[in-house]
């Protein structure tokens, strides 16, 4: 073998090592940069889940109440709800009842000399005593009946209402007015024509809802 053969296989081999080893360079390095996206992009989804320190300290300022200060909660408004104070009440008019409720049965009636139902009770007075509201409301109407004279029609709250008639034509009120409880609407009268035989009184009927009911059951309900 010549020394020109020799020379050109010793090029050629150190070539090929010389190849050999850039080829593992470049894989070393690509892995290399592989392996660092990896670990960024791990790291950008662990972050992404996380609130940075000023978002925090801007969610914490906005769900802080005022120091001593408590937040309102459902079932402290149910509880002020249920709390509601009972209407107060009281009779019109202080006197001798001369003819009670009957609705479940016949009273007899001294002036038309018959037997009939009664829906209220007759509380006798001397003429001229004020007559009372029996609870706070609203004057629904004031009118003069043919039967049971001048008469005042009081709206109450949960669907009470009070009548009082054989009223003196001197009334207190106007339709429409707030009145409290005690506050007087009138004076007592002579001016039911089918109760003269009582003398002076007043008729005081009760409905809750569209119902009449006993007026001492509705007096009952404020004490």
């Amino acid at each position: 073998m010549n020394i020109r053969k020799l020379f050109q296989k010793g090029a050629h081999g150190k070539g090929y090592y010389i190849a050999l080893v850039l080829c593992a360079m470049a894989i070393g390095i690509t892995g290399y940069m592989y392996a660092r996206n990896i670990r960024q992009e791990k790291a950008q989804l662990a972050n992404a889940g996380t609130t940075s320190p000023e978002i925090q300290q801007e969610v914490a300022a906005i769900g802080t109440l005022p120091q001593g200060s408590t937040a309102p909660s459902a079932s402290s408004e149910t509880t002020r709800s249920a709390e509601k104070e009972p209407m107060k009440t009281a009779a019109p008019v202080q006197g001798q009842t001369v003819a009670v409720y009957a609705m479940d049965s016949l009273d007899y009636n001294e002036t038309t000399r018959d037997w009939r139902v009664h829906n209220g009770v007759d509380i006798a007075a001397e003429a001229g005593t004020p007559v009372t509201a029996a609870a706070d409301g609203v004057v629904y109407t004031i009118y003069e009946d043919d039967s049971m004279g001048m008469t005042v029609v009081i709206r109450h709250e949960d669907g009470y209402v009070t009548r009082y008639s054989s009223l003196d034509q001197t009334v207190e009120v106007v339709s429409g007015q707030s009145v409290k409880l005690g506050q007087t609407i009138g004076y007592v009268g002579e001016t039911a024509l089918l109760e003269t035989a009582e003398g002076s009184h007043v008729h005081f009927g009760v409905t809750c809802n569209d119902e009449p009911m006993d007026p001492a059951e509705f007096c009952a309900i404020g004490q």
